[in-house]
């Protein structure tokens, strides 16, 4: 089974890159990039500095969606021509007429088609890495990164050169021989331009390398998997027009699913921002009762707060994940010591002032932690409407893998997100690849 299903993979993973399509999309996007340098200029002067500052920072956007965008209607070309296109030409029946079970089948394709894709996405990404590298030719007296041009330069030459040169003498396929020789020549090049600055002298490799974007890159190559599975699921059934029409439509809802279905899979409002935190007594964690902290709005609230209002908070604003749980409504006084110890467990306002107020624990409630600066304060448990939040949770949320945002904004991204993001983009791919089996279990091929 293993043989069988490495030879379906190897075979499909050849035919992907063999197509035209995938070595012309590998160049546009080299051309968009190229075109990104110059038209993404419009910081208007803002040049707060993280990875990336001022212009820079709008070419880190549209860098990364020139990789996504391309990647995907790649994806679709190339899901569609190894699978709906074998159906319809019958060859399939070839393979599923001999001792290869169906699920095998669809499984292996998948293999190698994404194997195809993240070749196309790394030559994409190495070439997005570049143009960072190079950064925004804001006006036409920037200088040209003669450096990033001329490896660049060569390295695309090389690749075209041996393609043109296999095909002519050894009938070699052109489209693959040059895909093959742009990955790692590419890959030099930019190792290269890690290594010698602008001006032609050698730089420590971390002075260029820009691990946040790093990540960024990670989880652009995760939205692929999931898409890929997406067009391969597609096309067990469809053909290549709705094959793309399908991944471009999911795409988009995926773009804007927290607009559409999160923001009203989660009921709750959130009245202030924490900006500072006091504990009254030093080494208390807010889980005992009688424990209190001084709290500090960034902003007046939202809302009317009462002496003895309960109060929940967390870090995102529509109340996804409170750090408080829900608690009844506390009835005594707060400022009696007989009530705080000896009423249902809540936190609760023990004071009310114009810019600070005072929280305490009753009756023992089990928080699972204190509040921070940049925590947002409800008044009220947060109400889940199960409708949206199944559907949101379906549909892939693209922008769970776009951390463009986090890096323009200073907001360092963590490793436990990444494995997060993966773990999230696993369970799409297993649950689409279980859709394109049983899609293709009862397909007629003969």
């Amino acid at each position: 089974m293993f043989g069988q299903a490495l030879a379906i993979a190897r075979n499909t993973f050849i035919e992907s890159v063999r197509q035209p399509i995938f070595f012309i999309l590998l160049l546009l996007s080299a051309i968009f990039q190229v075109f990104n340098t110059l038209l993404s200029a419009y910081s208007m002067g803002f040049t707060e500095e993280t990875e990336v500052f001022g212009d820079d920072k709008m070419l880190l956007d549209m860098g990364l969606a020139t990789v996504l965008v391309c990647a995907t209607t790649l994806a679709a070309f190339v899901a569609t021509a190894v699978l709906s296109e074998e159906i319809e030409n019958k060859t399939v029946l070839t393979v599923v007429s001999k001792p290869v079970g169906r699920p095998l089948f669809v499984i292996s394709k998948f293999v190698g088609v994404m194997a195809a894709i993240l070749l196309a996405v790394l030559v994409m990404l190495l070439f997005f890495f570049l143009a960072i590298r190079h950064g925004v030719m804001s006006t036409a007296r920037d200088n040209v990164d003669i450096v990033v041009v001329l490896f660049a330069g060569l390295s695309v030459l090389i690749s075209v050169g041996l393609g043109v040169w296999g095909n002519y003498f050894y009938g070699w396929v052109f489209s693959s021989t040059a895909s093959f020789t742009l990955a790692p020549t590419l890959l030099v090049a930019w190792l290269g331009t890690l290594v010698i600055s602008p001006e032609w002298t050698f730089q420590h490799i971390g002075t260029e390398f820009k691990p946040q974007i790093m990540m960024a890159a990670y989880c652009v190559a995760l939205a692929m998997m999931v898409l890929t599975s997406i067009a391969l699921a597609a096309s067990t059934r469809l053909g290549q027009v709705m094959t793309i029409v399908v991944c471009a439509g999911l795409f988009i809802a995926g773009l804007l699913s927290n607009y559409l279905l999160g923001r009203n899979a989660f009921d709750n409002t959130a009245i202030a921002r924490v900006a500072e935190v006091k504990p009254l007594e030093t080494g208390i964690a807010l889980k005992q009762a009688a424990e209190a902290a001084e709290i500090t709005f960034e902003h007046p609230s939202a809302a009317t707060i009462k002496v003895g209002a309960s109060i929940y908070y967390g870090p995102d604003p529509g109340g996804i994940r409170l750090l408080v749980p829900a608690h009844p409504r506390f009835e005594g006084d707060p400022t009696i010591s007989k009530d705080v110890y000896e009423s249902p467990p809540a936190l609760v306002f023990r004071e009310v002032g114009r810019g600070e107020h005072t929280i305490v624990n009753v009756g023992g409630l089990p928080i699972d932690r204190m509040p921070v600066p940049g925590d947002y304060v409800f008044l009220h448990p947060t109400k889940v409407n199960w409708g949206p939040r199944i559907v949101w949770s379906v549909v892939p949320n693209i922008q769970s893998f776009w951390l463009v945002d986090a890096i323009t904004q200073g907001h360092e991204i963590p490793p436990r997100y990444l494995g997060l993001v993966t773990a999230y983009s696993g369970m799409h791919v297993v649950a689409f690849l279980s859709l394109a089996v049983a899609l293709f279990q009862r397909r007629d091929v003969g």
